[in-house]
């Protein structure tokens, strides 16, 4: 009987946090790789001008301690991708009022230079600080359209390199 509780325990044991896998972002291309089985959304956000709400897809799961997301809208030209995506970090800037934020260009292969890619870091400094995150948001022509996405994790996973995995693992075509 002990060998075989033994047993159960090494294979719960094995059972991965992070079950890495590839998973396609909307029709667009993008390729992201998720630790976990992802759950799939549609949300309206005011990313238009006045009180215009863009549909973003969402996909996403948590896995170690953090939730890893991809969002993804579609814009007609590179002008309003401009628009949306200066709104989109701007909208995002404001929810982390008071937190420290590091922002600095980024690069991802094959993602368009206007709107160019940003990366954003947010760091837990206090108790009452928002999580830490980390987003990079990019864009891809695509269609005669411009393809927005916003990459992030959210919180600290419990592996050191799972932030590293997610961000290395986007893959535009």
């Amino acid at each position: 009987m002990a060998p075989l509780v033994l047993l159960a325990a090494a294979l719960g044991a094995c059972n991965p946090v992070f079950n890495w896998r590839e998973v396609p972002i909307a029709d667009d291309g993008l390729v992201a790789l998720l630790p976990c089985k992802p759950d799939r959304a549609t949300r309206n956000l005011p990313l238009g001008s006045g009180s215009e709400s863009i549909a973003v897809d969402m996909t996403g799961c948590e896995a170690g301690g953090a939730t890893f997301a991809v969002a993804h809208a579609t814009a007609e030209d590179a002008a309003q991708a401009e628009s949306w995506m200066r709104t989109w970090r701007s909208a995002t800037r404001n929810q982390l009022a008071g937190a420290t934020i590091a922002e600095a260009p980024a690069t991802l292969p094959r993602a368009a230079t206007s709107p160019a890619p940003v990366r954003l870091e947010v760091r837990q400094q206090g108790a009452g600080d928002p999580a830490p995150a980390q987003m990079l948001w990019f864009a891809q022509q695509r269609s005669g359209k411009m393809a927005l996405y916003q990459a992030t994790v959210l919180g600290r996973p419990a592996s050191a390199d799972a932030s590293a995995a997610f961000f290395e693992g986007l893959r535009l075509p």
